[in-house]
């Protein structure tokens, strides 16, 4: 009977390990799956989305394949979707193992470009994921050409070894890659996390591979059989868990807004970061008169002015330009050798105003947006002088005067007068501030990064 469900499936063990399986895809599609639910984060545009999406494919196809290709159940492989090279070289290589750990290390290469060399990557996400997968695509397709497996499903010694070292090959690059960004000291812990998850990871190909060599070049062992396909499917099972448990396959937001040891949510990055007073009005700002024959870039400095002109151009449409304004003004805060701190600001802020198609792009000339998304340095500190310069002439041309005849700043100067006579109204009342006030969204995560190369292609940008 043990040899039968040996080489037909059916074995007891293959039940358990196909129920472990299942359990653990459906982990996995809850684990992805609970930010946009719970934390009801926004889907997010470019690479930042869909790696974790193909990753959760990866892992599909990584356990049916093993399922298919190993003898787990009976069925005859006579239909061409049943057939060896199919599962065994296809789904299973390329498409499922290769694919995963692919994703894995363009990630890494995006952690490394954007804290290490600090600039975006040169290479759109789309051409470097397959450039990575190629030669797994080029193994795969040699041994189809071949044919060197049995009727089993299964490769002999000669063929076995490569692919296995062709695995192991795709979890050092990731760990190599990984090493590099070591001395980085990340704001939200990515960097442990992920050696965390590649550290699980690694001991599971180990023994995966020693599994995966016993059961393809000893298929005449019927226990042995047995046992290794057990193992394989298994720790494939731990390992796409392990994969998806890195932080950077989460929304940022799941990391730092409702995290266990914090007790409230952040509202915007600039807290997130503990950037000093950030969104708190300092005492001088409380008492202090505005007078509007000053200029507005220096009125704008004043919290409760910028709070007052913001909730004005949101009323409008059109606060786009004082958001951005005031973002800019949060990161000039952060030490210029703090750079890892200005780095994080500087994503967010490119992600959310300065990318073609971002939730609050800003209408800036084309120069000024390609030299901020293809700066050598994301942490200098004049990244966005040109942007500022170009949006205040759009707030001076389009805001400032509609602003001063306003409800808003009558409201705004009532109050000031109140606190100038030493009393503490409620503050900002009666101002309707628009729900697009900065928030942390899944799309500053580090590793989101298809935004130089979609900005490059939108080159008809309306120069201010």
């Amino acid at each position: 009977m043990a040899a039968t469900c040996a080489a037909q499936g059916g074995c007891p063990t293959d039940f358990i390990a196909i129920a472990f399986s299942i359990l653990s895809f459906i982990l996995l599609l809850l684990w992805s799956i609970f930010p946009f639910i719970v934390h009801k984060v926004p889907r997010t545009q470019g690479s930042g989305f869909w790696l974790p999406v193909i990753q959760v494919v990866a892992s599909f196809n990584l356990l049916l394949s093993i399922v298919m290709s190993n003898n787990f159940l009976r069925f005859e492989k006579r239909q061409w979707w049943r057939s060896c090279y199919f599962w065994a070289v296809w789904v299973e290589g390329p498409l499922g193992f290769g694919l995963m750990l692919s994703c894995r290390i363009t990630q890494a290469c995006q952690l490394y470009f954007i804290f290490v060399k600090r600039r975006l990557p040169l290479i759109r996400t789309y051409f470097f994921l397959p450039l990575i997968l190629l030669p797994w695509v080029v193994a795969s397709s040699v041994i189809n050409m071949r044919k060197p497996l049995n009727h089993h499903c299964h490769l002999n010694a000669h063929w076995a070894i490569p692919v296995a070292c062709l695995h192991s090959l795709y979890v050092a690059t990731l760990l190599a890659v990984t090493g590099a960004v070591r001395h980085v000291e990340f704001r939200f812990d990515e960097l442990r996390d992920l050696w965390r998850g590649i550290f699980v990871s690694a001991m599971s190909i180990v023994v995966w591979n020693i599994a995966y060599i016993l059961n393809e070049i000893h298929d005449d062992v019927s226990w042995l059989q047995v046992a290794s396909r057990f193992l394989l499917l298994l720790l494939a099972s731990i390992l796409i868990l392990a994969f998806f448990s890195i932080s950077s396959s989460q929304p940022l937001l799941s990391q730092i807004s409702l995290r266990r040891r914090e007790s409230r949510e952040f509202r915007s990055m600039g807290q997130a970061l503990g950037i000093p007073d950030s969104g708190i009005l300092a005492h001088s700002e409380l008492s202090s008169r505005i007078d509007p024959n000053e200029p507005l870039d220096k009125l704008l400095l004043n919290k409760r002015f910028r709070q007052s002109f913001m909730a004005f151009a949101d009323s409008c449409l059109a606060g786009e330009t004082v958001h951005l304004f005031d973002e800019v003004h949060e990161l000039s805060k952060i030490p210029e050798d703090d750079t890892v701190r200005r780095i994080y600001m500087a994503r967010h802020i490119i992600e959310k105003y300065i990318v073609a198609g971002a939730a609050m792009e800003v209408n800036i000339s084309h120069r000024s947006r390609q030299e901020i998304l293809t700066t050598s340095n994301l942490a200098r500190a004049d990244l966005f002088s040109n942007a500022l310069n170009e949006i205040m002439q759009l707030m001076k041309t389009n805001l400032a005067k509609d602003y001063w005849s306003s409800m808003f700043f009558l409201k705004f100067q009532e109050e000031s007068n109140t606190r100038a006579n030493g009393h503490d109204p409620e503050q900002m009342a009666g101002w309707n501030f628009s729900p697009r006030l900065s928030s942390v969204r899944g799309a500053d995560d580090p590793f989101h990064q298809d935004h130089l190369h979609k900005s490059m292609d939108y080159g008809n940008d309306t120069d201010s």
